[in-house]
C-alpha cells in the first residue's frame, strides 16, 4: 500500500513538473510582449511626427488663430464674420460645385467600373485603366491648370480649331474658364478616376452566386440589379460620393491655379483673408473660414465611415 502510494506521488510529482517548466518557459515570452508593442510603436513615430508636425499642429493654430484678433486678443467677431453674406455665398458655391462634380464623377466613374467588370483583372487594358485612375486622381494644381488653359483657354489649341473649324466661340459670353463654372471640367478629371478606384473594389466584389441564384428562381439580369445589386451597392456608392464631395470642397491647388483673381469658393476666400492688400487687419478670419470648413468636411467623413462601415459587410 505504501509503495503504490509513492508510486502515485511520484507520478502527481512528476505531471506537475512539466507543467511548473512549462509555466516558467512562459513567463519570458509574456515578457517580450510589451517590448514587441513598443518598437511597434516605435515604427510608427515617424508616422506621428509627420502627423503632428503637418496636420494636427497646423489645423489647430489654423483654428485657434480664429478666435484672436491681430494683437493676440480674445474675440470671437472672427466667428460672427462666417453669417456675413459673402462668405455665406462662398460657402454656398463651394458646396455646389462639390455636390455638381461628385454626383457627375460618381455616376460617370460607376458606369466606367461597370464597364471594366467584365474586362480580366490582369488584362492589358484593365492594368492600364486602373494604372491611369491612380496617377489622375491625384493630378491638380498648377499642373492640370495649364493642361485645360493650354487646350480650352481664350487662347488654347481646342478654342482656336472649335472657333476655325466650326465657327463658334466658347468664351463668346466671357471668360467663364477662369470663374466658378470653369473649375467644372478640372474638378471632374480627378473626381472621376477617384471614383473607379474607389468603388472598383465594391463592384468587383459582387459574388457570381447571387447572379446565378437569382437566375435559378426565375429572374431577370434587371431584377438581380433591383433587388439585388443596386442595394448591395447603394451604400458603397454612397461612400464614394461622400468622399469625392470631401475631396472636393477641400481642394484648393487647382482653383488657386486658375481663378487667380476673385473668391469664388472658401479656400480662396482663405487665401484673400491671408494676404489681400484691401483689406488690412482681418488675416485672423482666415481661422474662423478653416473652422468652417473643418466642420464641413468633419461632418461629411463621420458619415462616410458610417456608411463605409455597413458597405464593408458585403465585401468581406
Amino acid at each position: 500500500m505504501t509503495s503504490s502510494l509513492s508510486a502515485a506521488s511520484a507520478a502527481v510529482r512528476a505531471g506537475s513538473e512539466p507543467r511548473a517548466s512549462a509555466r516558467r518557459g512562459a513567463s519570458p515570452s509574456s515578457k517580450t510582449v510589451p517590448l514587441r508593442r513598443g518598437l511597434a510603436a516605435l515604427g510608427l513615430a515617424p508616422l506621428a511626427a509627420y502627423l503632428l508636425v503637418f496636420l494636427v499642429l497646423p489645423t489647430i493654430l489654423a483654428v485657434g488663430t480664429g478666435f484672436f484678433t491681430r494683437d493676440g486678443a480674445f474675440t470671437t467677431s472672427n466667428l460672427s464674420a462666417l453669417w456675413d453674406p459673402t462668405v455665406l455665398l462662398t460657402f454656398a458655391n463651394s458646396a455646389g460645385l462639390s455636390l455638381l462634380t461628385a454626383a457627375t464623377g460618381a455616376v460617370v466613374g460607376a458606369l466606367v467600373c461597370y464597364a471594366l467588370l467584365g474586362l480580366n483583372p490582369a488584362g492589358g487594358v484593365r492594368t492600364v485603366v486602373d494604372a491611369a485612375a491612380g496617377v489622375l486622381a491625384q493630378t491638380g494644381g498648377v499642373m492640370l491648370a495649364f493642361m485645360f488653359i493650354a487646350s480650352i483657354g481664350l487662347r488654347g489649341v481646342l478654342t482656336l480649331l472649335i472657333k476655325d473649324v466650326f465657327g463658334a466661340d466658347l468664351f463668346a459670353h466671357g471668360p467663364w474658364i477662369y470663374e466658378l463654372p470653369g473649375l467644372i471640367l478640372p474638378y471632374l478629371y480627378f473626381q472621376i478616376p477617384l471614383m473607379v478606384i474607389t468603388f472598383m473594389p465594391a463592384l468587383s466584389a459582387l459574388k457570381p452566386q447571387w447572379a446565378e441564384a437569382n437566375l435559378t428562381l426565375g429572374g431577370t439580369r434587371a431584377s438581380f440589379w433591383l433587388r439585388v445589386g443596386i442595394p448591395v451597392l447603394a451604400p458603397a456608392f454612397l461612400a464614394s460620393f461622400l468622399l469625392l464631395f470631401a475631396n472636393a470642397f477641400s481642394s484648393y491647388a487647382t482653383a488657386a491655379a486658375l481663378a487667380s483673381q476673385g473668391s469664388q469658393i472658401v479656400p480662396l476666400q482663405i487665401r484673400a483673408a491671408l494676404t489681400s492688400e484691401t483689406v488690412l487687419g482681418r488675416e485672423n478670419l482666415a481661422g474662423a473660414l478653416a473652422l468652417g470648413m473643418i466642420l464641413v468636411v468633419g461632418v461629411v467623413m463621420w458619415l462616410y465611415s458610417l456608411v463605409q462601415r455597413r458597405a464593408a459587410r458585403w465585401q468581406a
